[in-house]
């Protein structure tokens, strides 16, 4: 690691504590020994899984994206709970959402979705062997499910419908995957 690169923080003003996100102002010492401001959000982590049906579909939700103010197609996922284990959160996040459970869990990859302020880590999860389960989403929660070929997904990215790097990442590891 280049320990010229790293930033030491003098002080921590707490702006806001939310249900999902907390937000922070941080004072920092620059490599150069100036000092500058970083506006950091805290977010507890998330999971994303790529569920992939017996006849080769992907699993997608449909759910409207506030920030955004349109609907998007995405993989299912969820935040975790405080100390919650990844793979826990992603069979509750897929059956809650879905109505599906699956026999078979792979864990692919983890990443940052915004490193440059946030410390987001989203943790992706392959389903394989589904089966039935029960719909019991959060009652401020609502997402229509839809299954999708990969020439729908691709036309989804192309309409912008599919929008968010999860399931961008998501359709391109099943097409590489064949």
């Amino acid at each position: 690691m280049s320990e010229k690169l790293y930033e030491t923080t003098i002080r921590t003003t707490p702006i806001f504590q939310g249900k999902i996100i907390d937000l922070e102002v941080q004072d920092v010492t620059l490599p150069n020994g100036k000092e500058s401001k970083r506006e950091v959000v805290h977010h507890p982590g998330a999971v994303a899984v790529i569920a992939l049906t017996p006849e080769n579909k992907l699993i997608l939700v449909r759910q409207f994206r506030k920030p955004l103010e349109k609907v998007l197609a995405e993989i299912p996922a969820g935040k975790l709970e405080k100390g919650e284990d990844p793979l826990e959160c992603a069979k509750r996040e897929l059956e809650e959402e879905t109505g599906v459970q699956a026999e078979n869990w792979t864990k692919l990859h983890s990443f940052y979705t915004s490193p440059g302020f946030a410390d987001e880590l989203v943790h992706v999860y392959l389903a394989e062997g589904l089966g039935e389960g029960m719909v019991n989403m959060d009652e401020d929660e609502f997402v229509e499910r839809i299954d999708v070929t990969l020439e729908e997904a691709e036309a989804l990215i192309e309409s912008e419908e599919i929008h968010d790097a999860k399931t961008i990442y998501a359709v391109q590891y099943w097409k590489l995957r064949g």
